[in-house]
């Protein structure tokens, strides 16, 4: 990959590793209000749309700051005042909807499955079968808590079904997993910039059914976070309402060139995904257990479960990693002990082997006999 190894390589969900010329594309100014950068906002939303088949039916609006910007600002944009929606929730960032909607005041209920389970799309049926007044359904496409990859087509389509209208969480699946909203449908997808595009933190951006957006008009519980206004006024002269992160575009813009070129989104799953085999098949070799099995394994993180070797100290291990140039995600947010390895970014296969090999010189120094869990 065509990056500098002088800094540590981020085997995390996110900032993550970056490409050289992604990065040089952060040291040109723009002005907002310039002709060039207008153009380059609406390169950067028509890429976005196309990527997920959505030219026809879909428009994309992007917003400063992080992907929960996005989340809560489609949630508030879409999700009527007097509506209601059921949150799917396997994870943290399920739950962290629930916690959005709740903050906002608007109508939830709860659908959960343990951490390892992925939502039940008869189940989903049943419940908005059962409860008319349920206008929206939340879901989380790659839930990163633990790397499960959700099955969204079989509940979207189960939504559709129903009548309901689907909005999906797709933070860190866009871009490295398919998904196309002419067999999926679902009234909106949000993600970010510094996942699978590969680009910087600082941008999120929901990809959004027309009409229904059309129809939203006073429904945001918020002036910054009212997508309908933000479509309406880059519709209206291409400019963002408020300061743009303008080189966070300009690096996202040069991304997605960079995706285009390695062949789009299916051969960015394919290194992705070769990565994550690499990855799981030589921590397995260690001993380690990861928290999924494999056909729920998305290629994006993993989880693995603690060592019970009392000789295994995570902070030891994360240090020791730090400094043989291996940045994994500390802390975790599963209910099993556990810790996290990421597999996207600007890395390929060499690099997980070297990560492996990074791995198995930080056990031996620890004195680490097996990663086998309790």
């Amino acid at each position: 990959m065509t990056r500098e190894r002088s800094a540590p390589l981020l085997l995390t969900p996110g900032p993550l590793t970056t490409a050289i010329a992604t990065r040089r594309a952060m040291l040109a100014d723009w002005g907002s209000r310039d002709e060039a950068f207008i153009a380059l906002t609406a390169r950067v939303r028509a890429r976005l749309t196309e990527l997920v088949g959505g030219e026809d039916s879909h428009v994309c609006v992007p917003l400063q700051g992080s992907g929960t910007f996005a989340i809560e600002a489609t949630l508030g944009t879409l999700v009527p005042r007097d509506g209601k929606a059921l949150v799917l929730i396997n994870g943290a960032y399920g739950r962290r909807m629930a916690k959005i909607l709740e903050r906002m005041g608007r109508r939830h209920e709860t659908l959960e499955t343990a951490e390892d389970t992925p939502p039940d799309a008869e189940a989903v049926a049943a419940r908005l079968a059962g409860d008319p007044a349920i206008t929206h359904v939340a879901a989380v496409h790659c839930e990163t808590t633990s790397g499960i990859l959700n099955p969204i087509a079989a509940i979207a389509a189960a939504v559709a079904r129903q009548g309901r209208r689907l909005i999906v969480d797709s933070m860190s699946a866009f871009g490295g997993i398919p998904l196309d909203v002419r067999h999926v449908p679902c009234e909106a997808v949000v993600a970010s910039s510094n996942k699978c595009l590969e680009g910087v933190p600082g941008l999120a951006f929901a990809i959004i059914r027309r009409n229904a957006l059309a129809a939203s008009v006073g429904n945001a519980h918020s002036v910054s976070l009212d997508l309908h206004d933000q479509w309406r006024a880059m519709e209206g002269n291409g400019q963002w309402r408020f300061t743009p992160p303008t080189q966070v575009l300009a690096a996202l813009d040069q991304a997605l060139v960079l995706l285009e070129a390695e062949g789009g989104v299916p051969a960015r799953h394919a290194r992705y995904a070769a990565n994550c085999k690499l990855l799981v098949d030589g921590l397995r070799r260690l001993g380690f257990v990861t928290l999924l099995p494999d056909a729920l394994q998305a290629p994006i993180i993993v989880t693995v479960r603690m060592p019970a070797d009392p000789a295994f100290r995570f902070d030891a291990f994360y240090d020791g990693l730090r400094e043989r140039g291996f940045v994994i995600y500390p802390g975790k947010l599963t209910e099993a002990p556990s810790f996290r390895i990421g597999c996207i970014g600007a890395v390929g296969p060499k690099d997980m082997e070297e990560a492996l090999a990074a791995i198995t010189a930080v056990t031996a120094g620890l004195g680490v006999a097996t990663g086998t869990p309790a």
